[in-house]
């Protein structure tokens, strides 16, 4: 599986504590900035007392776009160290968030600089890179009609290309229901064109966040 479609599983976070104060990095992949702020929402609800959320996250092939918010923390202690740490690991598509909760120590400029870096690595050490059989990622859901003679080369290639069929339905025609992630998706559309002369009929969804867990085949939404 090529470098595009890898997902970095661990979102289950990274911990270090600091002078009682606690720091959980969550680690995720993104495509899109609207997906990582879509995830930045969700973990400030998750986190809805924690005192800080930090980020930083990297977009494209060469890191095209790169954002980092130290999140009332000291300019320069939290956002931009996290960045730091996923370019220097050469990460692409990466959106790291670091929770702290305050222990009640003052930690100091050289201190949460220390902290964020390290509990960032902690995120990256936890997180395995692997097929996007499990974890987080963004996925178009997309119904796939087409004919019965042609159901057999479809059913093929999304098991050869790992797409998740959601549910299929054998009616005059055969539908299946499926979700595409996201960097795979104008292949997907581009192969099963091809393989049909054209003749199935594409639905696509609006793209959302779906969550696989191990050794299940079915994404969720979250």
């Amino acid at each position: 599986m090529n470098e595009q479609t890898r997902v970095l599983i661990g979102q289950t976070q990274g911990e270090i504590t600091e002078k009682k104060s606690r720091f959980i990095a969550n680690v995720f992949e993104i495509h899109s900035e609207p997906e990582a702020l879509a995830i930045l929402e969700s973990i400030r609800k998750k986190y809805y007392d924690a005192r800080h959320n930090c980020y930083a996250y990297v977009l494209g092939e060469r890191n095209e776009i790169q954002r980092f918010s130290d999140d009332k923390e000291p300019q320069g202690t939290a956002g931009k160290p996290i960045l730091e740490v996923i370019s220097k690991q050469g990460y692409h598509n990466t959106l790291i968030v670091v929770t702290r909760y305050f222990g009640g120590i003052l930690l100091g400029t050289g201190g949460l600089l220390r902290a964020y870096t390290e509990a960032a690595q902690e995120g990256l050490k936890q997180a395995e890179i692997s097929g996007h059989s499990s974890g987080v990622f963004c996925a178009f859901p997309v119904r796939i009609g087409c004919s019965y003679s042609f159901s057999g080369k479809i059913q093929y290639l999304l098991n050869q290309l790992e797409i998740p069929v959601v549910d299929t339905i054998y009616d005059a025609d055969v539908t299946f229901h499926v979700t595409i992630p996201e960097a795979l998706k104008d292949s997907v559309i581009t192969k099963i064109t091809e393989a049909t002369n054209a003749s199935a009929n594409l639905e696509l969804s609006e793209p959302t966040a779906y969550i696989i867990k191990e050794g299940c085949p079915v994404p969720y939404c979250f």
